[in-house]
């Protein structure tokens, strides 16, 4: 069976250090557990990076420490994501001020992936932005994406 292509937003990377939401932290620690054991192949993309790289010092490190042990595939923003991005924003999916939001979606959206995780509640994972992402993505000849939080997409055991 193919594994799910999963593209971790940068919220996941950050909350596997969220302290203060326990709830969101286990899941997310639950999501790269099951990395580990081989359940996806896992990609980000330089949009992750930059962002990751505008942290304090302390953070950056951490989180440059998580993406070094996951090793995940780093995805380039090319002309067709820059094109998409901005028929996303022409097309309402959300503003110019969410361009870091947009680029994540159609850097996944591009390069095929299954699901968009992510814990970005305000603009990422929201009904209105998983339809209307998946209707643009129709209408130019994508196929739809999933954008689900950590909580989503792992596996619970049913004997836990």
């Amino acid at each position: 069976m193919k594994k799910l292509r999963l593209y971790l937003e940068t919220s996941v990377w950050n909350f596997l250090f969220a302290d203060d939401a326990p709830y969101k932290k286990e899941a997310t620690e639950k999501l790269f557990s099951e990395i580990e054991q081989g359940e996806y192949s896992i990609f980000i993309s330089d949009i992750v990076l930059r962002e990751i790289n505008n942290a304090s010092d302390l953070k950056r490190k951490k989180l440059v420490d998580k993406i070094v042990k996951y090793s995940p595939v780093a995805l380039d923003e090319d002309v067709e994501v820059a094109n998409l991005v901005q028929y996303y924003i022409e097309n309402g999916l959300l503003t110019e001020k969410q361009s870091a939001d947009i680029s994540h979606l159609s850097v996944a959206t591009v390069n095929d992936i299954d699901v968009l995780v992510s814990w970005n509640m305000r603009h990422i994972v929201k009904r209105k932005t998983k339809i209307l992402v998946n209707a643009l993505n129709q209408i130019r000849g994508y196929r739809p994406i999933e954008i689900c939080t950590p909580e989503e997409v792992i596996d619970y055991d049913t004997d836990e």
